[in-house]
């Protein structure tokens, strides 16, 4: 008697799981099924896809495909339009240099007015070529000749440079040879001068003399910084 119950207790309990499993089955699949209207498979088709590009839609643009003659031809026109306005350029340019020129001789390739500034003393000559600015500094470009018929040597830190209001100024040489060979030969340098310690001067004045007995002096004034 156990025995036929366990049996039907068991078959029952069988179909009712049964039942519930085919009962949620339908159930995701209905929800699945609504989830899902209004998706459809992309259409894969080769036809398909050149119809839809061709049909561009209104207002947009469609993609242009440039040939590689066309390409090479356009790029051959813009250098050849490149080069002829580059002797156009260079000719305005020295039409604004000529002007410049005309009006103001300092533009010019040559030498400023005023220059060189010379000072002879005992066969010796300073001369100051040039007045140059550069990273905050004034360079004098000076030379030294010797057409004595002895050496002569200078120390350069006794170099006494002083501005139009007879304010000393720091000044370092370079290039300028310590002995002075009596040979005639010119010796190129530059005298530095910082800019911040020439506020207010327009000119400045240079005399070097021989080290050490000092029986030389070259002097020279009137040098411009502007």
């Amino acid at each position: 008697m156990k025995l036929n119950l366990t049996v039907a207790v068991t078959l029952l309990l069988l179909v009712l799981m049964l039942g519930a499993g085919f009962v949620s089955g339908m159930w995701g699949f209905a929800l699945g099924h609504e989830a899902l209207k209004g998706v459809s498979q992309p259409d894969a088709r080769p036809i398909t896809k050149t119809k839809n590009l061709n049909d561009t839609p209104p207002g947009a643009q469609a993609v242009v495909m440039l040939k590689e003659a066309d390409i090479i031809k356009t790029v051959k026109v813009m250098m050849q339009k490149s080069k002829q306005r580059q002797p156009e350029k260079k000719n305005n340019t020295d039409n604004r240099t000529k002007l410049l020129s005309a009006v103001d001789p300092t533009q010019s390739d040559a030498a400023p007015a005023g220059f060189p500034i010379v000072s002879k003393d005992k066969g010796v000559t300073l001369e100051i070529r040039s007045v140059r600015q550069q990273q905050g500094s004034l360079l004098l470009d000076v030379s030294l000749k010797n057409e004595s018929s002895q050496s002569v040597k200078f120390l350069y830190s006794f170099l006494d440079v002083t501005d139009d209001r007879g304010r000393p100024l720091s000044a370092s040489a370079e290039g300028l040879p310590g002995e002075l060979p009596a040979n005639g030969e010119a010796f190129s340098g530059t005298v530095s001068i910082p800019t911040t310690v020439l506020e207010g001067a327009s000119r400045i004045s240079l005399t070097l003399t021989d080290y050490p007995d000092q029986q030389l002096r070259l002097q020279t004034s009137g040098i411009p910084v502007r």
